[in-house]
Order: structure tokens, then sequence, then C-alpha cells
């Protein structure tokens, strides 16, 4: 293709030389002229107007300012006789046989034989009028692989990322696809889209640089102005003066640029505003897509897509990375970009052979099985060895549900005896090289260890329970959300339910970050006194509650004698007379405690953000009970059959779990959703939540529409 390129081009410069040695004139067509009349003007023929032109396909197509090549010597001006290239198909250089397995589909033979499904069907024509089936024999064609060095005929130049660019804005700035940039440019991170202002990137020159790249349907007219210069000229419009010079070959001949002069012009590329993440949000073109179904999907009409994307007049084409308004609605976003919704189950590529590490605090070393009563106890009681044998039991599910999927999962499980040294031990003796992700450890300490060392082979750490780390790695998703993250939920739900309420807001001296957030959404909320970190000052604070308006009390600490006696004095003051409800933005397990009534938290609605909620009674629950002998899946059980086929999933999916991360959006199962983010300096943070209430004795998800979409 690149050769029939610069074949074409050659040819195209031969041409305009030999324009430039004929004898003609350019004419600009003035209002109320016709093909006819401008024919008698020259003493022409019509058909040679026609032909020297052919941009113009009739003789409706002369409109004013329209601008002509005439002949002035009767003869076709052969500019414009050049053929068109014609993008050749590889042929192949041989064939291989592959009969077909359980499970496998077209996509995964394409995946796997780096072929179109195009290319597939064309040689195996049975494919086309009926399904692909277990035992099938096919033709695969093998096509040579590009040779390295072509790339040195191509014309690059050198960019510098602008503040708030990303590899999707560039993309689209150079009309190529994210793959070709990371291509040109193989030193950028796979596992990061960080771009540093500044950073150099290898380029293709735009469109417009050179003139094989300019369609004649593109062109527009220019009257030269006074002190005009090819030089200001070239910058105005981005082009090079060489071009401006062969597209009107009459500036050669009349000695230079003049003034008055009306000029054959590509048309100006959009301006109006820088392409970055601040302006616009971006979209990637999918195989097969058109723009009917595109401008569906996307909310846009075809007219304003096109405005936009100026280069969708040659053609839709897959990898494309179109701009859209920041403000469109009814799509899913990440990063800037434009999310295709993906069913995980439907697009496992069951050739992938996966291997996945888990690092888990199983306390053997204590642990003596030999005495059941003790082992018993020690599960009860010590709260790591019953989240870490919990969580593994739920993986184990998910390992057999992914395994019933046709995948293949090579596991290796490892006891960090809740032990920086013993996890050091482990890597030393062990070699990661090949893990699809390593899922652990628990402890911080021990899953900086592990994230330094397998970022160097650059392996994802997905941790279990942690929702940040002291040091930064790009390489660590931390599944359970910050903070921040669950209040700004909370709160932004709770914005948008708002009717006036009395807020009060009851908050110990170690959740000052609840406090102030809170006030700042609410102003007018009222300060409850609090003595001695520990209880209210119950006078001043009855004082506080409204007869008139449903009361808001928010309870902000950790102490469980707090949330006790907090919600038994509220729950007292709950009467027909006076409404009071309940809530948090800083849900703890003193929440949970024992020494809270349940049904206080019940009868005052007791409304708060979690990151979990509690497994229904579906596939997971009963497979689960089927394996463990009728044995109900608590949270930790739960949430390590979410995360383990969570990772599974995207993994089969794509084979690289950062790649896959940056196209796939919210996902959910039984108890847990994930929606990780990616901070370039700290990893990827679960962005997903739940708001969740207390209701007849029971904790409850609260459905609102499209809550995920607006909060």
């Amino acid at each position: 293709m690149k050769k029939s390129v610069i074949l074409f081009l050659a040819f195209f410069i031969l041409a305009l030389l030999r324009v430039s040695a004929q004898k003609f004139a350019t004419h600009t067509v003035k209002e109320g002229e016709t093909l006819q009349s401008i024919s008698r003007q020259y003493r022409v023929t019509p058909f040679t107007i026609l032909q020297s032109n052919k941009e113009l396909k009739t003789a409706a197509d002369i409109k004013p300012n329209t601008i002509l090549v005439i002949p002035l010597d009767g003869a076709v001006v052969q500019q414009e006789k050049v053929a068109p290239v014609v993008e050749q198909e590889d042929k192949p250089t041989g064939f291989s046989r592959h009969r077909v397995r359980k499970r496998e589909t077209i996509y995964s033979l394409t995946e796997r034989y780096g072929i179109t499904e195009e290319q597939l069907k064309r040689y195996n024509r049975n494919l086309y009028s009926e399904p692909l089936k277990k035992g099938m024999v096919l033709q695969i064609p093998k096509y040579p692989k590009p040779d390295p060095n072509e790339e040195k005929e191509l014309d690059f130049e050198i960019y510098q990322v602008q503040p708030k660019e990303t590899r999707w804005s560039i993309a689209h700035k150079y009309g190529i696809s994210v793959d070709s940039l990371v291509i040109l440019n193989p030193e950028l991170n796979s596992s990061t889209d960080y771009l540093a202002i500044g950073q150099e990137l290898k380029l293709p020159r735009p469109k417009g640089a050179s003139l094989a790249d300019q369609k004649i349907d593109l062109y527009t007219s220019y009257t030269v102005p006074a002190k005009k210069t090819l030089y200001s000229l070239g910058r105005e419009y981005g082009i090079p003066s060489d071009s401006i010079v062969k597209l009107n070959p009459e500036i050669m001949q009349r000695g230079g640029l003049k003034e008055g002069m009306v000029l054959r012009l590509p048309k100006k590329k959009d301006t109006s505003g820088e392409v970055n993440t601040e302006n616009f949000i971006f979209y990637e073109v999918k195989p097969k897509q058109n723009i009917f179904r595109l401008t569906q999907n996307l909310n846009i009409s075809r007219e304003a897509l096109f405005d936009l994307n100026p280069a969708l007049e040659n053609g839709l084409k897959a990898g494309m990375v179109l701009k859209l308004p920041k403000d469109t609605k009814g799509v899913e976003i990440k990063n800037a970009l434009v999310l295709d919704k993906i069913n995980l189950q439907d697009s496992i590529n069951a050739t992938n052979r996966l291997k996945l590490v888990f690092m888990l605090p199983f306390r053997l070393d204590r642990i003596n099985l030999n005495d059941s009563k003790k082992t018993k106890s020690q599960i009860t009681t010590r709260r790591d060895l019953k989240l870490s044998l919990g969580f593994y039991s739920g993986a184990l599910v998910a390992l057999d549900s992914i395994s019933k999927l046709g995948v293949a999962v090579d596991v290796k499980t490892f006891d960090t005896q809740l032990s920086q040294e013993k996890v050091k031990e482990i890597l030393f003796q062990e070699n990661l090289y090949g893990t699809g992700a390593v899922i652990g450890p628990i402890a911080s300490a021990a899953l900086d260890e592990v994230a330094v060392q397998a970022s160097s082979q650059n392996i994802p750490v997905i941790s279990p329970t942690a929702s940040n780390s002291a040091l930064g790695h790009g390489n660590v998703f931390y599944s359970v959300p910050k903070e921040e993250v669950l209040r700004t939920k909370m709160l932004s739900y709770l914005e948008k339910i708002y009717t006036d309420q009395n807020v009060i807001i009851v908050a110990d001296s170690s959740h000052q970050m609840a406090y102030d957030t809170i006030l700042s959404k609410f102003p007018a909320a009222q300060i409850a006194k609090v003595i001695d970190n520990k209880s209210l000052h119950l006078d001043r604070f009855l004082i506080q509650l409204s007869e008139k308006k449903e009361n808001w009390v928010f309870l902000e600490t950790d102490q469980a004698n707090m949330i006790s006696s907090v919600s038994s004095i509220l729950n007292s003051a709950n009467t027909e007379e006076m409404s009071v409800r309940m809530l948090t933005t800083s849900f703890n397990n003193a929440f949970e405690s024992d020494a809270v009534s349940k049904t206080h938290l019940s009868n005052l609605r007791f409304l708060y953000p979690s990151f979990y909620r509690e497994a229904r009674n579906d596939a997971f629950t009963k497979a689960y009970r089927k394996r463990f002998k009728g044995i109900k899946p608590d949270r930790y059980a739960t949430r390590g059959f979410d995360l383990t086929y969570d990772v599974l999933l995207k993994l089969s999916h794509k084979n690289n779990l950062f790649e896959t991360s940056k196209i796939i959006g919210l996902t959910e199962y039984s108890g847990n959703r994930f929606d990780y983010y990616k901070d370039w300096s700290s990893g990827y943070h679960n962005n997903a939540a739940y708001i969740m209430e207390y209701d007849s004795l029971q904790i409850k998800q609260v459905q609102l529409d499209d809550l995920e979409s607006n909060l």
C-alpha cells in the first residue's frame, strides 16, 4: 500500500509538470455563466473542460466561484487523468489447516491467526452461509509480515504534547488510531495512558502537508490579498509552500504570488478550540460500524458529527478517533473516552490461556489441623483468616464458572502468613513471568513488595481490601473505593432528593473531613455538641430537632458505643409528631457492631454509602451452596467470587488487564461492582458504590434511575 502511494505521488508530480508545460488558463466562474458560455469564450469544447476538471461530473456542477483549468490549445489537461490509488489486497503466501474446537468463535480464530473475518471467509466460503461448527476444517491464509524498513519511506514529524491532551485527542488530531500511535512510539507505557506535557511523539505529517493527500472535492477558492506571501499563506492553510505552487502552477509562470490571483487551495482544517479532554470527549470507531448506527448510539446528528470530524467526508474507518461535544448525553464516558457496552461473557476468546496468582494470609503456620476445635475457634475469631478463607472459597467458584465457559486457567496460590518476609521469600523463589494478574496480598507492606516486583514485568496486582497506598503503584488495581468517593456518591444522591430538610451534623474529632464536606454541601446545617467524643449534649440536641421538617441527622464516627447512644436517642425522638432519619457518609464496621440496635437503625431508615451489598439468591449463591454443602456465602466469599470473576472475564476478553480496563466501564456481579479509573501516579481506583438503606429490618439497595451517570 505504501509503495502504491509513493508511485501515485510520482505520477501526480509528473502530471503537474506536464500541465505547467501546456498552455492553459484558470477561470473563476461568475454568476450566470454556464459550461456552454465558458467553452465559447475560450473556443474549446465543453467536453474538454469537463475532462480537464475531473471534480465536475456534469454541466450542472459549474457554479459561481468554481476554479476551472482551461486548455487554450484544446488538448485535455492531463493533471486530472492520474489514475486513482487502488488499494491492492495482499495475496496469501500459503495456507494452514485448522480443525475447529469446542467453544471457538470466528473472533477467537481471527485473533489467533492475525487475520480479518473477511480474509477467513474469503477462503472458507461456507462461512458466508452457515455458522462456525465444531469439527469444521478451515483453510487459514498466511500473509507476509510488513517490512519494518518500509516505515522509513513515510513522512513523519515530532509533536510535543500540550496541556490536557491525551492519546485519544492526539490520535484524532492526526487522523490515526490509538494503536497506530503506540506502534509509532513503542516507548509509551502500555499500563498507563499518561502523557507528560512537552513529551515528544513521532507522528505522521497531517493530511494536507503533501500534495498526494489532497482531494479535489476539498478545494476552495482563495483570492490573494495585498502583501501576502507564500510562507504566510502556507501557515494559514497548514500546508507547505511548495504544495501551493504545485496546486497552482501559474504562480511560477507569473513570477511569484501576485495580489488578486485566484488560487485553488485545500479547505482549512477545523480550528474551533483546542482538541483536548477539557473541550471534547472521544470515541474510537469499531469494525463494521456505519454512520447511521454511530449517530444513533452517540445521540448526535449526522451534520453535527461531520462538522466536528471533517475527515468523515473521506469515509468511516475502523480505528478512527472521533471528537464529540463535552455535554453528549446518554453515553458512558471514562477518562474522556466514550465506551461501548461490552458483554464480557459473550466476548471471551477461549484461546487465551490465563495465569493467575493468589497471595493471601491463610496462616497455615499458626493452624494445627489436628485440633479441629481450636482451628474452628481461630477461623471464627481471627479476621484475617475469616477474610482469606471466605475470599478464596468464592474465588474457587469463579474459577469453576470460567472453566465452564471453556477458558483454561493456571492457578498458583501462596500463603503470605501475614509476613512481609514470607512475601519476599515467595517472590525470590517464584517467577511471575507471564502472569495475567496477582490477587493479593492484603497487608499494605506486602502489597507494596509485590507491586514493585510485578511492575518490572508489567503485571497487574489486584488489592482485595485496600483503597490506596502510601506509595504510588501504577500497576495496582484498588478494588475498594476511596472514602472520599463513597462520601461524594452519598452527598450527590442527597442533593438530588433534598427538599429543605432540617440537617444536623454529629461528628467526633477524628471525622473532621466528613464534617467539612457535609457542611460545604449543606451550609445551613446545625452542629450538634459532642461530649468527650462519646455522646451528645442531650438538652441542646433535642432543641435542634424540628417538628415541622424531616430531620436528617448525619452521624460521623467509628465508635460503636457512640453509634449505639446516638441511634437510641434519635429512635426515641422519632415519633408521629417528629420525623427523624439517621445518615452517615463514613460507614464502617462500628455500625455493624452487636452493640448497635438493628431495630433502631431500621426505624430511623438509616442511609449510608457502601462498596458492597448482600448477595442475592442468584447463580453464584446456588453454585456456592452446591460446592460447600449448603453453606450460604458471606460478604467475603461474595467479594472473592465477584473480584476474581471480574478479573478472569476481562483477561479472557483480551489477555491484558491494562488494555481491557481502557474499554470496559462499569461491571457488576452478585454483591460488588467495579468501575476502575486510571490515576497515572497511583494506579487504578474503583469508582463504583451503592447507596444502602435499612427498611423493615432489611438492608436494601436504593434504586434511582441513571444514578451512576448523574453522580
